[in-house]
């Protein structure tokens, strides 16, 4: 799982810089060595993944792009950590967050913010019926105006 987020999290970063060669973030990683390998679908969980972190860069460019904040850095953290039976995956932006109003649908098919064209509000609502079916949970944790955190955890099978 690890190699998977380190490899998405350079694909989405290199693929946003090849559309718009002014896009730039910062990239962190925090991987629990311990993990060693799951039992998962790769190509499926690294969709997911692929998911958030592309979500992710996205929000802290147009974070930046919007703002005159001195010194705002737009930073995207990811990092695994093995709990008990469970593997955690998080994605973690500095971005806006999400409003409290629109939280409970953002799992929704079709439901998207982004402008019309960039996004089929389809990318959340795969993530949840993937994760599910790999008996895992995906949860979010958000702060107005300061950032989001996606969870997954999937069990250790």
């Amino acid at each position: 799982i690890n190699a998977l987020c380190d490899e998405y999290l350079r694909l989405s970063y290199h693929g946003l810089r090849a559309k718009d060669k002014s896009f730039n973030a910062t990239m962190k990683t925090d991987f629990d060595q311990s993990i060693g390998n799951i039992n998962i679908i790769p190509q499926d969980i690294g969709r997911v993944i692929l998911n958030l972190i592309t979500n992710a860069f996205y929000v802290v460019y147009e974070k930046k792009k919007q703002t005159d904040l001195e010194g705002f850095e737009p930073t995207v953290t990811v990092s695994t950590k093995k709990i008990n039976d469970k593997v955690e995956v998080k994605v973690k932006d500095n971005g806006n967050g999400i409003s409290p109003k629109i939280l409970d649908k953002i799992f929704q098919p079709f439901f998207t913010t982004k402008p019309t064209g960039q996004g089929t509000g389809l990318g959340l609502s795969l993530s949840y019926d993937i994760v599910k079916a790999h008996g895992g949970e995906i949860k979010v944790e958000t702060k107005e105006g300061e950032g989001t955190e996606f969870i997954i955890q999937l069990p250790v099978v």
